[in-house]
């Protein structure tokens, strides 16, 4: 009886115990309720019409992009949207950030939209304007014809750190003012194309529908605009990327205001810094990026920047990725200056940048000129030649350096990277980037070629099946 008394006591108080521990962990998990009642009247859904081909649009398997926006020809049209002949309807979020009516969302939310109706939490229904928007950072600001609307608290996204928690409203596939939570999983991530956003990864559940809406921190003020996912499915897996507050609310005031977007242009083409290169070069690692050409009348060239050169530090803040210097020069007022630290001839040094405004003509990556006919066609890449240094640092007498790749061309099918140094095209060698795209064009059909690649300092093939695209 003794035993038996005291082994019910133990399982009492373990009971106990793990009750008292279950109802702390609770205590201690976020509690959003009071978040959503403040912020749920600031957000809106976003409806578009836009008018299409007869046939037009793509079912979202037909979509190969690995990093997808929620919207437009990435998905089918919304359930209870349907598009009839020559039309499609589909459905967005967004939030008001002024009490006079104008509201922030994805660009890619209103691309190509002839009608836009932005829906408020109150039920209104209200026809809106687009004043603005900036494809390279995937911002867009309407206005509506309204007064005293609720508006959202404007965070500070530079304060956010992996591990906070973090909240989204929004209509994933229609579904008004759905709430989902998560953490912020990762801070200033650069993905395929992207090179003007350091986006806030978080593993909040979003889905179709959710793109322009807000992401809130634990204080209820909007620190991103929920904007791509990574998918193999094209729905929520994990991982989620929001436009940082601070990037939209500047791309916003300059809509607003100015009616386009001021960015700052050096005029370089860069690539990252390879294991061998850095050992060339005399760096201890592969921070840095590479400028591999220089555009004339520049404001580059104008300050003495060169083909060679590893830029180390742009305004203070250290280049620990190639893809890191456009987003840091691009924040520079066209006009003002910049000082950049880099590495030349084994010797660190630091010049003065007067930064210029980016050309309409100018290729994302600040390559001079317009994108060759190489990226536009058959092979889906941008190449320039090599350089006498360029070659003895490789260790190599031809080929062509890879700028850009088109993330839909065949290039990148065959997982050709930018910074891949292409030696050999169908078993010929390759020596100017003019003899590459001519060779593209004699290959008749869709037909696998083998191209042969120089990536840090190691060598192989790809097979590379182009398409059906002009050269």
């Amino acid at each position: 009886m003794q035993r038996m008394t005291k082994w019910l006591s133990t399982w009492l108080l373990m009971a106990v115990t793990l009750t008292t521990l279950q109802t702390a962990q609770a205590r201690d998990l976020p509690d959003f309720t009071e978040l959503v009642k403040q912020a749920a009247p600031g957000v809106v859904n976003i409806a578009t019409t836009s008018t299409v081909s007869a046939g037009g649009g793509y079912g979202q398997q037909e979509i190969p992009e690995i990093f997808r926006r929620f919207f437009g020809d990435q998905m089918p049209p919304m359930p209870g949207a349907p598009g009839g002949d020559g039309e499609r309807k589909s459905l967005g979020s967004g939030f008001v950030i002024r009490a006079d009516g104008y509201v922030l969302t994805n660009a890619h939310v209103v691309k190509d939209a002839d009608e836009i109706m932005v829906r408020l939490n109150d039920r209104r229904e209200l026809p809106a304007t687009l004043v603005g928007s900036d494809p390279r950072t995937d911002v867009a600001l309407l206005k509506v014809d309204a007064n005293d609307l609720p508006t959202l608290n404007i965070g500070d996204s530079d304060d956010l750190e992996a591990g906070e928690w973090v909240a989204a409203i929004g209509s994933p596939f229609g579904f008004d003012h759905s709430v989902t939570a998560g953490i912020v999983s990762a801070i200033n991530r650069t993905l395929p194309s992207e090179t003007y956003v350091p986006f806030i990864q978080t593993d909040v559940a979003i889905n179709p529908g959710n793109s322009g809406g807000p992401l809130f921190n634990l204080d209820g003020e909007v620190v991103g605009i929920n904007s791509q996912i990574y998918t193999r499915s094209g729905g929520f897996m994990g991982l989620s990327f929001a436009v940082p507050i601070s990037v939209a609310m500047n791309v916003a005031d300059q809509l607003r205001t100015e009616g386009h977007v001021s960015r700052g242009w050096l005029g370089v083409v860069i690539q990252p810094v390879s294991k061998d290169l850095a050992e060339s070069f005399g760096l201890d690692d592969t921070r840095g990026a590479l400028i591999s050409d220089v555009s004339n009348d520049s404001p580059a060239q104008e300050a003495g920047l060169q083909a060679g050169d590893v830029v180390l530090e742009a305004g203070g803040q250290a280049i620990d990725d190639s893809t890191t210097l456009p987003r840091l020069v691009g924040q520079v007022s066209p006009g003002d200056d910049i000082e950049l630290k880099i590495l030349r001839g084994g010797k660190t040094q630091t010049l003065d940048v007067t930064v210029g405004e980016w050309p309409e003509e100018m290729t994302p990556d600040g390559a001079p000129g317009q994108p060759t006919s190489a990226e536009q066609g058959r092979l889906g890449i941008a190449v320039s030649d090599l350089d006498d240094q360029q070659k003895e640092q490789l260790e190599i007498d031809s080929g062509v350096l890879v700028r850009r790749v088109d993330p839909r061309g065949a290039a990148a099918s065959a997982g050709i990277q930018p910074g891949d140094v292409i030696v050999s095209f169908d078993q010929k060698p390759v020596k100017t980037a003019d003899e590459l795209i001519e060779a593209a064009k004699q290959v008749e059909g869709q037909q696998a070629v083998p191209v042969r690649i120089q990536r840090d300092g190691n060598a192989l093939f790809v097979a590379l099946r182009l398409g059906s695209g002009d050269s």
